[in-house]
């Protein structure tokens, strides 16, 4: 049996594919830049006298007053009015204008390895579809682990952000609150029983712990098992709610930039309903878990007019697989939309300032307009690494558990089969030392797949996947709410 076989060939032709054609052509910046998206340019000094009405010679400093701060002389500062009638000049996003923003090589990393890593995993499935006896290692799941990591990484990079200086009490505050408050959701869910919520993990960990047990008796052991099951569930549960924390702002961005488009829709009745349809399929997508309103309604169930219930059983789980995938689809088409709401949040900084009263330095009104174009990537990464976690986990949950693609037009089951069976023989000691070598190698990965065998993955990325649904419908239906009555309309 070859390990790897064409597995390899596909990641080394996408290797070569990223070192070839990821300079020249990216996914992340044609999203930035060739969507039609509008930023606003802030006043420049000369404009803002002329409002004003700020002659030239009161600014110039007396003799001596001036300094001189990293060898560069410092900017003119003066005050204007905030109520200043200001119209900000607007201009298309462009390639050079993105490459200096905060996390730019950060966000087009990740958007382009994700859309290479997408490309890997269908040409795997295809791949399989097309030689199911073909048992090889699937590299497609170490390109989505990959990228689950980087975005992880990416989420914490820019939660901590949070934590740093002075003035960010508030977001750190929030942020630790909204830890704890989906750790003790996580441990509520937790207790859930299995005919509720079909998350797997009691099948998964009662397997698990047969898997490693017969493992360690093999190996001349004696053990029950590596964990016992409120261990195993407080260490999902503390897991939980450090995700949660770092989905917090990323939803609170995501239903502020939706409150804004509700409103720039408000006579666009067809924008608003897909706006609000994609708002609640991720809600849709958390009640597919809940067996009696989900698998029991559709596969159980049996209507009048139907003979037989609406789906088998193996094909509601290739239905709920295909929802999630388009659910994030219809989220990324629509991130134009989102980030051009959050650009627009430089207009609505500069309307609500001339509401206020007093005065503003030029320096400070300036940075409130350009801030926010320069924190565009940010908002951007906010909004997509909820998605890409989501679908990456659903490959991986797909793959790994043993499911299949088919199972809407095949009406056989494809049953995973208990790993804690088939923990294979050493090989033959009178062979070479290659050949030996290579038997002890096949060994141990046909143990580690006995202990990590398909039922076990479906309990833990089955968890994760829906997990992480919930979170990003918590997280900005939590926004909504926010937007609703705490905020000026």
């Amino acid at each position: 049996m070859a390990l790897l076989g064409a597995q390899l060939v596909i990641t080394l032709v996408m290797i070569s594919i990223i070192q070839k054609v990821g300079p020249h052509y990216s996914l992340a910046r044609w999203l930035l830049c060739s969507t039609g998206l509008i930023r606003y340019l802030y006043p420049t000094d000369s404009e803002l006298r002329q409002l004003a009405n700020i002659p030239k010679d009161q600014l110039k400093w007396k003799k001596g007053h001036k300094h001189v701060e990293n060898g560069n002389q410092k900017k003119d500062t003066f005050h204007v009015p905030r109520s200043l009638d200001i119209q900000l000049e607007t201009c298309a996003v462009s390639p050079l204008d993105v490459v200096h923003l905060r996390y730019f090589v950060e966000y087009q990393w990740l958007l382009d390895f994700t859309l290479y890593s997408i490309f890997v995993y269908i040409i795997t499935e295809i791949y399989h579809f097309s030689f199911p006896e073909k048992n090889e290692v699937n590299l497609s799941m170490m390109w989505c682990a990959l990228v689950i990591t980087f975005a992880l990484k990416l989420l914490i990079s820019l939660t901590t952000q949070y934590f740093k200086g002075e003035e960010s009490v508030g977001e750190r505050s929030t942020c630790i609150v909204t830890g704890f408050v989906y750790f003790l959701i996580s441990m509520l869910v937790l207790i859930v029983d299995e005919n509720v919520l079909e998350v797997g993990l009691d099948v998964a960990y009662a397997n698990f712990n047969a898997s490693t047990s017969a493992f360690l008796t093999k190996q001349g052991l004696q053990s029950s098992g590596l964990l016992s099951k409120i261990v195993f569930k407080f260490f999902i549960a503390v897991f939980c709610g450090f995700l949660g924390a770092l989905f917090t702002f990323p939803g609170l961005r995501i239903a502020k930039m939706h409150w804004d488009l509700l409103k720039y829709f408000k006579e666009k009745r067809i924008k608003q309903l897909l706006l609000n349809l994609s708002f609640v399929l991720p809600f849709i997508l958390v009640i597919l878990w809940i067996k009696p309103v989900s698998r029991n309604y559709l596969t159980v169930r049996k209507f009048s007019s139907f003979s037989e219930p609406l789906l088998h059983p193996h094909t509601f789980e290739s239905v709920r697989f295909i929802a999630v995938i388009l659910t994030m689809l219809v989220k990324m088409m629509l991130t134009p939309w989102y980030l051009q709401a959050y650009l627009d949040m430089a207009y609505h900084r500069m309307e609500d300032q001339k509401k206020e009263a007093g005065r503003i330095t030029n320096v400070d009104l300036q940075k409130r307009i350009a801030a926010v174009f320069y924190y565009l990537c940010v908002a951007t990464l906010q909004y997509i690494i909820p998605l890409i976690i989501c679908l990456n986990l659903t490959f991986m949950y797909k793959t790994l558990g043993g499911f299949s693609w088919k199972g809407v037009f095949d009406s056989e089951e494809s049953c995973p089969v208990d790993g804690a069976s088939h923990i294979s023989q050493n090989g033959d000691s009178s062979s070479s030392t290659l050949i030996q070598s290579i038997q002890e190698f096949h060994t141990s990965v046909e143990d580690l797949k006995s202990v990590f065998n398909p039922i076990v993955f479906r309990g833990l990325f089955g968890f994760a996947t829906w997990w992480c649904c919930f979170l990003y419908f918590a997280t900005t239906s939590t926004g909504m709410v926010y937007q609703s009555y705490f905020t000026r309309s």
